[in-house]
């Protein structure tokens, strides 16, 4: 009987190694899975622990958190410059005069974003040809306008109409 006592130990105890070999082999597969998971914080990093990479992460969150900013300050300069910048033309050829042949004269007139500018007339005669300038704030000046310089204004607002 105390052979098969012993013979029954024996495959008591190699029950219980295999189910711990199963047991070992299952952990290293999960542990195998759960590096494999956040592996992909520590790609080309030589971080020893979690935390430290996430500090890393951390910095650059900020460093294009300042960035951005920055950026964010440029568009607005940008958009402020070209508010001011020259958007919008227009020109009107005529002929203020019977005795000379051709349209010779001109008017432009040269506008910003706001309609703020200058309208610049040409007349030109076989006497000599004069040139005249005159101010624009919002599409309107207070010198009086002729009718070309007029449609000139009306041309660069209408025809460049900034449309979002």
């Amino acid at each position: 009987m105390s052979g098969s006592v012993s013979q029954n130990f024996n495959y008591i105890l190699i029950a219980i190694g295999t189910v711990f070999l199963f047991w070992n082999i299952l952990l290293e597969i999960r542990l195998y899975q759960q590096k494999k998971r956040i592996s992909f914080f520590f790609k080309g990093k030589e971080a020893k622990d979690l935390e430290e990479v996430i500090s890393e992460i951390l910095k650059k969150v900020r460093n294009d958190e300042n960035e951005i900013k920055e950026i964010l300050e440029k568009i607005s300069q940008l958009d402020e410059v070209a508010l001011r910048a020259v958007q919008k033309i227009g020109i009107i050829r005529f002929n203020p005069f019977k005795d000379t042949g051709g349209n010779q004269s001109f008017s432009l007139a040269i506008l910003d974003q706001k309609d703020d500018g200058v309208v610049i007339s040409s007349y030109h005669s076989k006497d000599g040809t004069r040139v005249y300038a005159k101010p624009i704030r919002n599409g309107e000046s207070n010198f009086p306008l002729s009718k070309e310089e007029e449609l000139a204004i009306k041309q660069a607002i209408e025809k460049n109409e900034f449309k979002r």
